[in-house]
């Protein structure tokens, strides 16, 4: 009988990378692993062909010369003698499939050391909050920041153990940093125990850095903050933030922006608002007010009959987005405000200029109200 072709098996392209072939195995173990399928005879020839087909495709040699010869490769003298030339045990041969085992599913318990046997770990990411004013965040500005990190134990030398002794290769590993745990036909290769990674172990702790190797401290760092930044925005500071163990790069510094509120404007995206009080007689009458803005006063317009509440635009006059595009504008709200504290001849002046307003066209909004409040207890009363 024929046999099936290796990728068919596995349910992959010939193009396949070994991350495809190792996924596609993966998925096949799983499902017909015999201790999934006690006394299923068809589900364990599977098993077994699944695992001789991942044997040769992962392995350089056999797999050219699979893909050149098929399976006449693996067959009488150009097969398996283990002499030059050959290829390590002919078909289904080579490494037993706990370590076959180890080397598909060992990612999933912790597998993979770094440098002398122990697991390379990067450093966290840190955040810092920093605050500014609107005046920075508008402009941008250069700000220093004080934030903790760590650094190698000078009573130490980094090591961790007590000065005049050095650290101990880990009983339990080896000085691998991991053990493997076999279980029937199942390896699983986790950290130490004992070690928890690092390969040594450290009878008489360092009392500065109380076995550590590193030490709490705080560095200063130049953040540059760009112009129109504003808050919830982040700043990345590559490298900066929790130094790594064994070796591992250290995480990254994030710097959120927060900014403080202002006295006079408050910012949506580009635009600034600000509220400006008039007078009366401006309101009435119009004329010119300034007004302030973050490169300046300004003067503002205001027409005649105006009423309390307008809005109005000063174009360009806001924010430069800090992802680029055109400035924002200052939206300024007026407020006309009531006099106090007025003598007696300036209440009589009042009350002389009120009842000389006869008709509804010197108070519009007035008259419309009461329209509406007249219709509001008509519809009630109905």
């Amino acid at each position: 009988m024929a046999k099936k072709d290796l990728y068919e098996i596995l349910g992959v392209a010939k193009n396949a990378s070994e991350d495809e072939l190792k996924k596609a195995y993966r998925r096949l173990a799983m499902k017909f692993h015999p201790d999934r399928n006690p006394d299923d005879k068809d589900a364990e020839a599977k098993f077994k062909e699944a695992k001789e087909a991942y044997e040769i495709l992962t392995d350089a040699q056999k797999r050219a010369a699979y893909d050149q010869f098929g399976h006449a490769a693996f067959e009488g003298g150009m097969g398996g003698g283990g002499g030059p030339g050959g290829f390590g045990g002919g078909y289904g041969g080579g490494a037993q499939f706990s370590d076959i085992f180890g080397d598909v599913f060992g990612d999933i318990f912790g597998g993979g050391r770094g440098r002398g046997g122990t697991r390379a770990y990067r450093g966290a990411d840190l955040q810092y909050n920093l605050e500014i004013s609107l005046e920075e965040a508008v402009a941008g500005t250069t700000v220093k920041i004080r934030v903790p990190t760590t650094e190698p134990c000078e009573a130490c030398d980094g090591s961790g153990a007590k000065k005049g002794t050095k650290p101990k290769t880990c009983p339990t590993c080896g000085g691998a940093g991991a053990v493997r745990i076999q279980q029937g036909i199942f390896a699983v290769q986790q950290t130490c125990p004992t070690c928890h990674g690092r390969g040594q172990v450290i009878e008489e702790p360092c009392p500065v850095c109380r076995g550590q190797g590193r030490v709490q401290t705080h560095k200063t760092l130049s953040v540059k903050i760009p112009a129109g930044v504003d808050t919830g925005d982040r700043i990345r500071l590559g490298s900066e933030g929790e130094p790594g163990e064994h070796g591992g790069p250290a995480g990254d510094l994030f710097v959120v922006i927060h900014v403080k509120p202002h006295p006079i404007f408050t910012r949506q995206d580009a635009d600034l608002y600000c509220e400006v009080p008039i007078s009366f007689a401006t309101a009435a009458l119009g004329g010119e007010v300034d007004v302030p803005t973050l490169g300046g006063r300004a003067r503002l317009k205001i027409p005649a009959e105006t009423q309390s509440g307008r809005l109005f635009r000063l174009r360009g006059k806001g924010v430069a987005p800090v992802r680029g595009g055109a400035p924002g504008d200052l939206i300024c709200k007026v407020n006309i405000e009531t006099p106090v504290k007025l003598s007696e001849e300036q209440k009589a002046l009042l009350q002389q200029f009120d009842d000389s307003l006869n008709g509804d066209l010197h108070r519009p909004q007035e008259e419309s109200w009461m329209g509406r409040v007249k219709k509001f207890f008509d519809d009630m009363r109905a």
